[in-house]
């Protein structure tokens, strides 16, 4: 009971944030896998792109939780196809392009969404090229 309040504070928190266009600004901790999952049965798709683009770049850019290797490991098994393609693309545009502000890779969010296996093959691709 407890766990699924906090869920659904989290959301509550999520999606206010993105309402200000400020989602970016939260720093991701455990759990927020289910947090999406909770937004995504609220809500529907609507609110999920923003939630996976902003996962998305705290995988690829280590932030939060998601410093800890773990976190990341279990993240794989949680999240889908699209966003861990994502994240893994944004993570080697970045080591690509370093600096680059993340607003110029939203086209990151596209490729991954529409070609999950694609843009995942790219990435590893780009990774064994380095």
């Amino acid at each position: 009971m407890r766990e699924a309040q906090r869920i659904g504070a989290r959301a509550d928190e999520f999606q206010a944030l993105r309402e200000l266009g400020t989602l970016e600004q939260i720093e991701p901790r455990d759990g927020d896998e289910a947090v999406r999952d909770e937004l995504t049965r609220r809500a529907g798709g609507y609110i999920r792109a923003d939630v996976d683009a902003w996962l998305a770049h705290a995988l690829a850019a280590h932030l939060g939780h998601y410093r800890d290797p773990a976190a990341r490991e279990a993240a794989a098994g949680l999240l889908p196809p699209p966003v861990l393609a994502h994240a893994a693309l944004l993570a080697e545009l970045v080591r690509l392009v370093p600096g680059v502000d993340m607003d110029q890779l939203a086209f990151a969010a596209r490729l991954a969404t529409t070609e999950p296996e694609a843009t995942g093959d790219l990435a590893a691709f780009r990774a064994r090229a380095r």
